[in-house]
């Protein structure tokens, strides 16, 4: 079962990639039309909301980004449970290189950043906007570049993609959580130990796992913390096992029920808001500030070399092993890619270099230089590897 879920996921995010390109292009075309104005003023229209004496008003974006991107963040935490306990993370072997490579894949691109960003004119804290992975885009690329390649190759992708989110959501936690409300982050906390106690009634009725997350995450957002970490919380609650013999687990009827939701509509819809920036004052010296050039650079060296460099060193201290029948040169097509940031970027961007102006729009940039740097040079060799063995007449 493990394996036909994980293809599964492969599949969809593979095709969600797609429409995730197709709705920053759309954004960035609204953005700099005649209808910009309207695009800039839906992206940041006021909404409030208002329950009892919960009580938020965020423009479009924000609740794009602080609302639906939690359930994005809720699905991310299932899968990276389900991998752990039943999935491609629950062999030792296995799960040393992928989280080795990961782990490369956030500390080069960082170093990289702040190397550039240390100065006077710098922006140190926005080092963790270039250490994730866009799952989707990396997949599509991979999917439409060298579709014969190996299935270990896409799995392992797949897995360091996904531990690289988890550190990615560490990271916002850590880094970008506001003052924290005690009180409000005493209600999560409460609520997450309502949840872990529901796990342990097989046919609790799935309105009190939804009314549970809501909670929770109403009151993350009150307390200062990131929501996306009230949907990772949320997600280590969900029981592995079925409500009934012979049913699937109640995680996995979550992943597969949520998942179309977040591939083509939320992820689409964040990506629409997110990406848009208009070009007409834009002045290029400013891409050779120090934040545009750390986060380009970061992503479009910093990526491979920490992935592949690390998984190489993993592999020659027998700390993990190369998946089976993937080629060093297919390996190393396979950590360009991770340079894709995309999504998981701008999102981090976005809480990095709010309120910054010129910051955030060169930032921006400097993620769709190096994603479309690194979607181009790594679709390009796995192509040249795929080519290769299939003139050697190698099995897929």
């Amino acid at each position: 079962m493990a394996r036909r879920l994980t293809l599964d996921f492969l599949k969809t995010e593979a095709g969600a990639g797609l429409l995730l390109a197709a709705a920053a292009a759309a954004a960035l075309i609204a953005a700099n039309s005649p209808w910009a104005a309207l695009y800039f003023a839906f992206v940041h229209a006021p909404v409030s909301l208002r329950i009892g004496d919960f009580a938020q008003t965020r423009t479009v974006l924000g609740w794009v980004k602080d609302g639906l991107m939690a359930i994005f963040f809720l699905v991310v935490g299932m899968e990276i449970k389900f991998e752990v306990l039943r999935g491609e993370l629950s062999s030792p072997r296995r799960l040393a290189l992928p989280i080795l490579a990961a782990l490369g894949g956030m500390i080069v691109p960082a170093l990289i950043y702040l190397a550039c960003n240390l100065g006077p004119s710098g922006a140190p804290w926005g080092w963790p906007t270039a250490t994730a992975t866009d799952i989707a885009f990396a997949l599509a690329v991979l999917a439409i570049a060298a579709p014969r390649l190996p299935a270990a190759l896409r799995v392992f992708l797949l897995t360091l993609a996904i531990v690289d989110d988890l550190g990615a959501v560490g990271l916002i936690a850590i880094v970008y959580s506001s003052r924290i409300d005690p009180v409000a982050m005493a209600g999560a906390l409460i609520t997450l130990a309502g949840l872990s106690m529901l796990s342990r009634w097989k046919r609790a009725p799935f309105l009190f796992y939804a009314a549970g997350f809501v909670i929770v995450w109403g009151f993350t957002l009150q307390s200062g913390v990131n929501a996306s970490v009230a949907g990772v919380a949320c997600a280590l609650t969900v029981p592995i096992g079925a409500r009934r013999a012979g049913q699937d687990s109640v995680l996995k009827y979550f992943m597969d029920s949520l998942h179309p939701y977040v591939a083509y509509a939320i992820l689409p819809l964040f990506a629409f808001t997110a990406a848009g920036f208009s070009l007409h004052n834009f002045e290029p010296r400013r891409l050779l500030t120090p934040v545009p050039i750390g986060v380009a650079l970061a992503l479009i060296v910093g990526k491979p070399v920490g992935v592949f460099g690390f998984a190489l060193l993993s592999a020659t201290l027998k700390l993990g092993r190369r998946p089976a029948g993937v080629a060093w040169l297919e390996l190393a097509g396979a950590a360009m890619l991770c340079g894709i940031g995309f999504t998981m970027s701008l999102y981090i961007a976005a809480l990095a270099f709010a309120g910054t102006g010129g910051a955030e729009d060169t930032a921006r940039a400097a993620i769709f230089a190096g994603s479309i740097s690194s979607a181009l040079t790594g679709g390009a060799l796995l192509l040249w590897a795929q080519a290769r063995r299939d003139l050697r007449g190698e099995p897929d």
